[in-house]
């Protein structure tokens, strides 16, 4: 049986959020992987006039594309990107979801720039992927416009009320330092969740940049382990 996986990126990310992890199922499974790059987003940011529509159609289509080739779909989705996990789940057969920081409720910009400074000092004392992460986060403060910001929020309440229709497996993984996303917002995603067979982690020094923290390897075999559950 074939396998795909549709990873989807955060708000004014990219596909490289989630590339260590998609790097990671490359590497221990033989399943067609797609990262697809939401309107307005990925390296050179020009979100001016998309809207949260746009973004789940983009999502839509690729996860149509992706069905075509493959027997299984599963769904990977990082911050926003495991909203509009949850949006696909609601509308289309998917095997499995694994939600990764996944962004529940919007918090303040404040925090934002609070996760930023933690981010930098990182970068500053630690190794190259870390740099590579702050160098893009950087270059978002400059690039989201707050009709975007506002055009996220909308997409949050929008798939609120699916919550309580989801009952495929899924795992959530939330780090307790998570600047961006409380932690306790995965305590209410699993509740709020229909599924007989759902797991919660959390990653005690884990960080909203979840793929990228130095306890990775640990729950992304735990994922895997799930993913191969099928």
């Amino acid at each position: 049986m074939s396998v795909g996986v549709l990873c989807i990126h955060g708000f004014s990310g990219g596909p490289y959020e989630v590339e260590p992890f998609t790097t990671y199922l490359r590497t221990h499974t033989n399943w067609l992987i797609e990262e697809p790059t939401l309107s307005g987003h990925g390296d050179e940011l020009q979100m001016r006039g998309f809207t949260a529509k746009h973004w789940l159609m983009d999502a839509e289509l690729a996860f149509r594309a992706l069905a075509k080739k493959v027997d299984e779909v599963i769904v990977v989705g990082f911050s926003m990107g495991g909203i509009i996990a949850l949006y696909l789940a609601k509308r289309y057969k998917v095997k499995k979801l694994v939600l990764l920081s996944a962004a529940a409720k919007y918090v303040s910009p404040k925090q934002l720039v609070e996760d930023f400074k933690m981010l930098a000092t990182e970068a500053y004392h630690r190794n190259l992927s870390n740099n590579e992460l702050f160098l893009r986060y950087q270059h978002k403060f400059n690039n989201v416009p707050l009709s975007s910001t506002i055009e996220f929020m909308k997409l949050v309440r929008m798939v609120e009320p699916y919550y309580k229709d989801i009952k495929i497996p899924v795992y959530i993984v939330q780090g307790k330092l998570d600047g961006i996303v409380p932690y306790h917002t995965a305590q209410f995603l699993y509740d709020e969740l229909a599924s007989n067979e759902k797991t919660l982690y959390f990653s005690d020094k884990g960080k909203h940049h979840i793929c990228y923290d130095e306890d990775c390897s640990e729950w992304f075999f735990y994922v895997l382990s799930f993913l191969k559950s099928l």
